[in-house]
């Protein structure tokens, strides 16, 4: 059990990061890639990807084993962006990358030679790191960003929900079945035992839809605090495509673009104006207008948190996209590798 403890302080200090975190996002589809093959979630998505890599992967995958410790400094503290993100990594501290790099040895049972370079702090492995961590990015989660940020906005959306309504309270009770709120300690179910006493720095939560099962944190404490939890709740997965036919009805009733509107808040289980400018690229007067029409007619509802407004479909909604069932599509990097047999947690 990992027991996260609040002073009063930290109550107020609970934030949710704002998007999709790329070093996050990184680690744990690393692990993704070697669980197994038909995972009802994963197994299209990891199919698509083993083709796609090449192999600078290997050393990625060396790093983040699918069961145990994972260094902790492959998932820095700087946000939503992958230059930020390399650049931190290429900057780790030489003692920051002894330390996690001995505890991997520690769990692999020796250092190997590849390691020693990179706990010294030489600069060229940390810039084959850092050029392995682009090259992931672009080959594996840039053609599914959109389908990852929508997931996790609606999830966003809907526990700044629970915070309008509740407060921190309601919020931390609804975070995943495996979170319990018991104030002023959140437990969480986890593999070891784990104290983290927040002491005034708050604590960052970070919906991942690649985190999957149970949620995870960081192994140093003194690290700043967060909480990776899963957030496809919806088991969404990745590029489904539209069952056509369905959609062309569907279009025929409402019009294509009013269409294409609720789908777009129904996959991603709610959508922002700026959500759907992006992914249908209309005018943000087109989406208002659609949104509103939706809204009238009972097919979305719309709240607003601070200075958005969020689209959430309503039961009547998804009664009437019912038909549209969506279906996965029809010498790999994973060849020296074994398969996942768990997760990974700090």
């Amino acid at each position: 059990m990992l027991r996260i403890h609040f002073t009063r302080e930290d109550v107020g200090r609970i934030r949710i990061a704002a998007g999709p975190v790329p070093a996050w996002e990184m680690l744990l589809s690393l692990h993704a890639l070697r669980g197994p093959a038909g995972h009802g979630v994963f197994g299209p998505w990891r199919a698509r990807t083993l083709g796609a890599l090449d192999p600078s992967a290997r050393l990625l995958l060396r790093l983040a084993p699918p069961r145990g410790y994972s260094p902790d400094f492959l998932t820095p503290a700087v946000g939503d962006d992958v230059e930020k993100t390399v650049d931190a990594v290429q900057s780790t501290a030489r003692d920051r990358l002894r330390t996690d790099l001995a505890l991997l040895a520690g769990q692999l049972g020796t250092a190997t030679s590849w390691m020693r370079p990179l706990a010294d702090g030489d600069p060229e492995a940390l810039r084959r790191v850092g050029a392995a961590m682009r090259r992931y990015h672009r080959q594996a989660l840039d053609p599914a960003w959109d389908g990852i940020r929508a997931v996790v906005a609606a999830e966003r959306a809907a526990r700044a929900a629970d915070l309008l309504h509740g407060g921190a309270e309601r919020m931390l009770s609804r975070l995943h079945p495996r979170i319990r709120w018991e104030p002023p300690v959140l437990s969480v179910a986890y593999p070891v035992p784990k104290q983290l006493h927040l002491r005034g720095r708050g604590l960052l939560l970070i919906p991942s839809y690649f985190c999957w099962a149970r949620p995870i944190a960081l192994r140093d404490t003194r690290l700043e605090p967060v909480l990776v939890y899963p957030a496809n709740r919806g088991l969404r997965r990745l590029g489904e495509p539209a069952d056509t036919s369905d959609g062309e009805v569907l279009a025929r009733l409402l019009g294509a673009t009013r269409a294409a509107v609720l789908e777009q808040i129904a996959a991603a289980e709610g959508a922002t104006g700026a959500d759907l400018v992006r992914r249908l690229r209309i005018s943000p007067a087109s989406a208002s207008e659609h949104a509103t029409v939706l809204r009238e007619a009972g097919l979305v509802v719309s709240h607003r948190i601070a200075n958005t407004v969020v689209h959430m479909p309503t039961p009547l909604g998804r009664a009437i996209l019912d038909g549209g069932v969506r279906t996965p599509p029809s010498h790999s990097v994973l060849s020296s590798f074994p398969p996942a047999t768990g997760r990974s947690f700090g």
